[in-house]
């Protein structure tokens, strides 16, 4: 079932108050409209009418059961592919323009801010690569100088989620190596276990053009959604420190990626 035109998902609540309930008020919840897909038992998230988004609410399935028990599964919220802009009042998708990959303008309630390409050996276009901030946490460095944004996009307090579209078909071996590769000197001999736990976030099936996945990041967590649409997380400050720095630091493994969420955070 297609969520409804005046329905919006947010994982806002999910990412700042994990396993609690926010209580509507019950104008709110006669409001309320429900994407009836089963989502396996592990979590719920409600949508609010157009009018009430930015509302959040997230449950386990018995906590919310218990309390509106008319209510069906609701599965996790993902980015949408199309906004519609007489519902939102947003700009539509932007395009990276060495693929032509779409970003939306919102995902699991950030936004959107820049764009870019990972290239290998110069000339192979792997994957684009779009990121995702809070502009209210955004808007105390936007002002100034880049080397601050640099600095706050390096501190995982700052929430964001990396959305990765592959650009090619990739065994999911060669992708999970790479990350590896680039993340394991910059943990400094701390915390590899999580390199493994990455590794078996992601299912034993290739990697296609056009398949997605998104790393939401948020102080020393980082939420895996792999391109089954499965979620994992990791509980490390130094895994979630050098992710950031894999994308943002001076060697980041896309610069025009880096460049561009650099002037879309000025921009906010």
């Amino acid at each position: 079932m297609m969520l409804p035109r005046s329905s919006v998902v947010t994982l806002r609540a999910f990412l700042s108050r994990p396993n609690k309930i926010v209580q509507p008020t019950k104008q709110q919840v006669s409001r309320l409209s429900y994407h009836a897909k089963g989502n396996g038992g592990n979590g719920s998230i409600l949508t609010y009418s157009s009018a009430l988004a930015g509302i959040a609410a997230v449950a386990t399935f018995s906590e919310w059961n218990s309390k509106y028990p008319n209510s069906s599964n609701i599965s996790i919220a993902q980015c949408e592919p199309r906004i519609a802009t007489s519902d939102f009042g947003m700009i539509g998708p932007t395009s990276e323009p060495e693929t032509g990959i779409l970003f939306p303008r919102l995902c699991n309630a950030l936004t959107f801010v820049g764009c870019g390409v990972r290239v290998k050996w110069r000339f192979v276009k792997v994957y684009a690569v779009g990121t995702y901030v809070d502009p209210i946490a955004m808007n105390f460095v936007k002002n100034q100088s880049n080397a601050e944004i640099e600095k706050a996009l390096l501190d995982p307090q700052y929430p964001r989620t990396i959305r990765i579209v592959m650009a090619r078909n990739l065994s999911i071996d060669k992708y999970t190596s790479a990350i590896v590769e680039a993340l394991k000197p910059r943990m400094k001999g701390e915390d590899l276990d999580k390199l493994d736990e990455f590794k078996k976030l992601n299912p034993p099936v290739d990697l296609v053009e056009g398949a997605v996945m998104e790393m939401t990041i948020r102080g020393d967590t980082l939420l895996y959604r792999n391109s089954a649409g499965s979620v994992g997380a990791i509980h490390s400050d130094i895994f979630c420190r050098a992710m950031c720095d894999v994308y943002y630091g001076d060697d980041a493994v896309s610069p025009t990626h880096k460049e561009n969420v650099i002037k879309g955070i000025k921009s906010i």
